[in-house]
């Protein structure tokens, strides 16, 4: 007991980083209880949540957002025929986590019947919220909920020819908040309410089939997504600044959107007698999109001036999108295996997209069509793998891919037209090499690179000149396990009228033992060091102000500490504590853009959280658990967002 207490002292600050709850045993016999032919399997947690915040509640609810009340924590139904010849079916379980009013729910659903079909359901619902930036004085949030759920029905699951029907929903709906600047860029700005009202569905069927040694699977979707999110002002708004002579008299705006994509997949399989392989797959969908958006705004501007402006944005656009991709594999002898991919994409958004805006006071009329953009892509790779010996193996490989962008939009300004047309190309080398390394000890190495080089980024901040270092050490020795990783990488660009560079390393040591029986520790640490040096371009009283540099600098260091302690299957105390630190850098070295750009050249900040749960069984049928969470959140820049938070729980867990 001495020593048992020993280590309970020593672990007292290690944590989980994953909630506390719900739990992770069971009670109750493992083969259930028979009922005729079919055994049932049993358990549930029924508990209640609390938890106490100080700070910023609103951040809390971002991140973590677990409320005080009853819940479902967990549960799990499970009917299985003893034979596998069940007479209705063969196989029923059912499975929640989280019911009642958890940020994160969760359900589930399986029926088998042998040989003649298996259904799947999932079903899910995820509370968003996000308060928005401190700087947008709380004028931007939204509070809304996520409901999504999955239905797939296998015919004839056990033969050559199968068939798929499947079904997915997923709606988001709730209140948000956001400001619009209405008449002038300069001018005012005023808070807008809306209510989000977001719905896509899928209905897809399929049928997979094996001739010849070829195995073919393809699927036919149908997909729907619509969307109406009216915002609306009702009566006269000052807006933010109140000593400006702006106001809003009315605003509405309506944009209901909505598109359908139909499809294909498809997918072949064709293997040969240990020497070769074929896999292809084809994506294509034809998608419509059909939006409009209608925006009526009076009132005042900032020159005191009357002002009466509508917006009309329309179109009704095809976007068809095709994916393909072949893998040929040979295997000329046991130590030697080459591979080459080949894949291709292809998007376009083709059709008539207009915006329009007529001016009532000063009787403008502005108009701009797009009419297309295009994107076409192209990859190829080749890819070797030799066994040199019998514990080690060498890897190498190019690829090379390119990738064409073109569009075409058309402006009209007072019965000026202008159309645009742009083209541009780009084509990326890169080189692959690597080892493998096992040595009879339990100790394995695997060094990887890659090194590539692009002739035209689209992107200041796109790959150009780069290249990659990895490193892995695995280290296994009966009840220990020792894991070592290092990764870099560094790019190097000079686009255009802006030149941008950046690195970053990782560094991770990760270790498991399982000291005895009835104690477990694991263990992690990783640090991750990031530097972005770009071009800096910004207006400063009207004046375009160039040729500046920013630094983002950043030193990620996480750490992750866990315990299990099990006496005689009886108590289980699990015991943890996760870290997480960026304690930013030194960008001085850097030239300095604008005084007020300087704090956001670092991001210092400081999230922890210890946590604690204990399980006791009662009976051999009834398990009390109970856990105890920590987070805390700060950081330098924005300390209104600042919070800590104690949350916990309490439930009794039935299991037979």
């Amino acid at each position: 007991m001495k020593l048992i207490l020993a280590a309970i002292a020593f672990l007292l600050p290690i944590a989980a980083q994953q909630p506390v709850a719900p739990s992770t045993e069971f009670v109750g016999r493992a083969r259930g209880e028979d009922f005729g032919n079919y055994n049932l399997v049993q358990n549930y947690e029924l508990g209640v949540r609390f938890h106490g915040v100080g700070g910023s509640e609103n951040k809390y609810r971002s991140d973590v957002n677990f409320r005080n009340g009853l819940r479902l924590l967990a549960s799990r139904f499970s009917l299985n025929s003893k034979d596998g010849r069940g007479r209705l079916f063969d196989e029923l379980s059912v499975w929640t986590q989280g019911l009642g009013n958890d940020p994160y729910q969760s359900a589930g659903l399986r029926a088998r019947k042998n040989r003649w079909w298996h259904y799947d359901m999932l079903w899910r619902s995820n509370a968003f919220f996000n308060p928005g930036l401190a700087i947008a004085t709380g004028q931007h949030a939204i509070d809304t909920e996520r409901r999504l759920q999955d239905h797939d029905l296998t015919l004839l699951p056990q033969s050559r020819l199968r068939f798929f029907i499947g079904l997915s929903q997923a709606a988001q709906s709730g209140p948000a908040l956001s400001t619009a600047n209405v008449f002038d860029v300069r001018d005012d700005e005023y808070l807008l309410f809306t209510g989000i009202d977001r719905r896509q569905r899928e209905f897809r069927f399929g049928n997979e089939l094996k001739v010849f040694g070829v195995k073919l699977h393809w699927m036919r979707t149908w997909e729907r997504y619509e969307e109406s999110s009216p915002y609306r002002i009702d009566g006269a708004q000052q807006g933010n600044n109140t000593a400006d002579r702006s106001a809003l008299a009315r605003f509405t705006r309506t944009e209901p959107y909505t598109g359908s994509t139909p499809g294909w997949r498809v997918n072949i399989l064709k293997e040969g007698r240990l020497l070769w392989g074929v896999n292809a797959r084809l994506t294509h969908t034809t998608g419509r999109r059909q939006f409009a958006l209608d925006e009526s705004a009076g009132g005042v501007d900032r020159g005191g001036s009357a002002r009466d402006r509508q917006i009309l944005v329309g179109g009704d656009a095809l976007r068809p999108v095709t994916t393909g991709h072949l893998t040929f594999s040979i295997f000329p002898s046991e130590r030697l295996s080459i591979t080459n991919h080949s894949g291709f994409h292809n998007t376009r958004m083709e059709g008539n997209s207009s915006y329009v805006e007529l001016s009532n006071g000063a009787f403008a009329f502005d108009r701009l069509d797009f009419q297309f953009l295009g994107i076409r892509g192209f990859t190829n790779s080749t890819d070797a793998s030799f066994q040199a010996a019998r514990r080690l193996r060498f890897h190498g490989g190019h690829q090379y891919s390119t990738r064409v962008i073109r569009s075409v939009e058309q402006q009209g300004f007072t019965g000026f037209t202008n159309r645009f047309e742009r083209r541009q190309e780009n084509h990326v080398h890169a080189g692959m090499f690597g080892l493998r390394l096992q040595t009879l000890s339990g100790f394995t190495l695997a060094l990887d690179g890659e090194l590539g080089r692009q002739d035209r980024p689209f992107f200041p901040i796109a790959d150009k000149d780069y290249h990659g270092l990895n490193a892995r050490a695995v280290y296994r020795r009966k009840n220990l396990w020792i894991s070592a990783a290092a990764r870099s990488a560094y790019k190097f660009n000079g686009a255009g009228l802006s030149v941008h560079s950046a690195r970053a390393r990782t560094y991770s040591l990760d270790a498991s033992w399982q000291a005895w029986g009835w104690l477990a520790i694991e263990t992690g640490y990783s640090k991750l060091h990031s530097d972005t040096a770009s071009g800096l371009a910004y207006f400063d009283s009207a004046n375009l102000v160039s040729g500046a540099r920013s630094l983002w600098v950043s030193n990620i260091h996480a750490v992750n500490l866990a315990a299990n302690l099990s006496l005689r299957d009886r108590v289980n105390l699990s015991l943890g504590l996760s870290r997480t630190e960026d304690s930013g850098g030194n960008s001085s070295s850097a030239p300095a853009p604008a005084a007020v750009f300087a704090p956001a050249q670092q991001f210092p900040m400081l999230f922890q959280s210890p946590s604690a749960r204990l399980s006791i069984k009662l009976t051999g049928k009834l398990r009390w658990n109970a856990g105890y969470q920590y987070y805390g959140y700060r950081e330098i820049t924005l300390p209104a967002l600042n919070y800590r938070a104690h949350t916990g729980f309490t439930s009794l867990l039935w299991t037979f």
